[in-house]
């Protein structure tokens, strides 16, 4: 008899092991592939944060002494005339094409401001930087095969000679890309920012929060605390259950053909956004409130009730304040789902080519989400390092959000 019972034992026990085993096994290989998504993403996104830049000396683009006209200056072969004499070359016209390869299309403007804010004269040593091509930047990165046919990369042996020249003389320097978090959208590379994208889904998350949230908790609050048993309250529990589950482009769907369809809202705008992630976001926060509602105990309620306390105030008083930790965190978990949604952003408009920021919840205006979509589609090679810098921003603004979670949530609690 003892044999079996320690033969059970043992075979009890190797059992435990090896489920405990495939446990920490499980745990092993959802870290490891998190750290393959992130590890990627760093190692192509990192670049984006920095950009290329080439020191022209002022001296070379403008005459020596006043300044002239800022409207009478052709600003564009100024910049090709100091790059020129940088490298001391007197290029052709085909040679001048190539050269104004080398530098963005903004560069002219950075000159233009130079001379607008400069107090009048030009100073014997002073430069200005202007931004890089982004096949420059890439090069300087490395992201391309310098060693490569011509065919096959996108700057020609005299181009590379020339950056080669630059980086000798020092004029060639990487900086951290302001751009990147001051610019809108942009057809070039090095110039294209996510300022309006990330203003936009900021814009619609705060409007998403103005309305999912109060609705979401009084309906909870409703359905727990006030509502009675009948069909017709289960039917409605039944269909918030199931629009939890709801694809989001069927959200996007009804909002094209309600807010702007029949409505008459405008397409592509913040409040339009906001109001549809506020049908995506209405259904979860209402289920965490009624669970956080539905944890608080029995007990809290009836000695409120015998000390003659209204519903009302049993309520407001000792049934939100204890559960409104966990209704926080259902409803920051909801934002945050709101915050990475595509799909119902594209359907009513919202993938428009947007370089303004938004000054209001009107205005044309796109998402993060969506931003990381047009640069992953696009076929420029530049846009990618681009796209896996706006995830990393996404993934920091939504862990972020995560840590304000928390945060209140202690707060509340004590």
């Amino acid at each position: 008899m003892n044999r079996v019972v320690e033969s059970r034992l043992r075979r009890r026990h190797r059992r435990e092991r090896t489920f405990r085993g495939l446990c920490v096994a499980s745990v092993l290989v959802a870290a490891l592939f998190l750290l393959v998504i992130l590890g990627s993403l760093f190692r192509q996104g990192a670049s984006a944060f920095t950009q290329t830049r080439i020191s022209l000396p002022v001296p070379a683009m403008l005459p020596a002494g006043d300044l002239p006209d800022s409207g009478a200056m052709d600003y564009d072969a100024a910049v090709l005339d100091a790059l020129a004499a940088l490298l001391a070359i007197d290029p052709d016209r085909a040679e001048r094409r190539e050269l104004r390869q080398l530098v963005s299309i903004d560069a002219a403007f950075v000159l233009r401001d130079y001379v607008e804010s400069s107090p009048g004269r030009v100073v014997s040593d002073a430069s200005v930087r202007v931004p890089a091509s982004a096949k420059v930047d890439m090069a300087i990165k490395g992201e391309f095969d310098r060693t490569a046919a011509s065919d096959r990369r996108p700057l020609s042996d005299l181009q590379i000679d020339w950056i080669d020249r630059l980086v000798e003389l020092g004029a060639i320097e990487r900086t951290f890309n302001t751009a990147l978090f001051t610019n809108g959208d942009s057809r070039e590379p090095e110039l294209a920012g996510i300022r309006a994208a990330l203003m936009g889904s900021v814009l619609m998350l705060l409007i998403t929060l103005a309305v999912a949230f109060p609705i979401g908790v009084a309906a909870a609050v409703y359905l727990e605390e006030f509502a009675p048993r009948r069909a017709w309250i289960r039917l409605l529990e039944l269909s918030i259950n199931n629009l939890a589950a709801v694809p989001s482009i069927v959200f996007g769907l009804l909002g094209l053909v309600v807010l702007i369809d029949w409505l008459g809202m405008p397409r592509s705008a913040p409040l339009v956004g906001g109001l549809v992630l506020a049908l995506l976001t209405l259904p979860v926060i209402v289920i965490s409130s009624r669970s956080a509602i539905r944890a608080v105990p029995t007990s809290i309620r009836e000695a409120s009730l015998g000390l003659g306390a209204s519903r009302m105030q049993v309520v407001s008083h000792h049934v939100l304040p204890q559960a409104m930790p966990a209704i926080v965190t259902g409803t920051i978990i909801g934002l945050s789902r709101a915050f990475g949604e595509t799909a119902p952003l594209l359907m009513i408009g919202m993938v428009a080519f947007i370089v303004d920021v938004p000054s209001g919840v009107t205005d044309p205006a796109t998402a993060l989400p969506v931003q990381i979509y047009l640069w992953a589609d696009s076929p420029e090679r530049a846009f990618a390092e681009r796209t896996s810098a706006a995830i990393l921003v996404l993934l920091g603004f939504l862990l972020s959000m995560n840590l304000l979670a928390a945060a209140i949530r202690r707060k509340v609690e004590k």
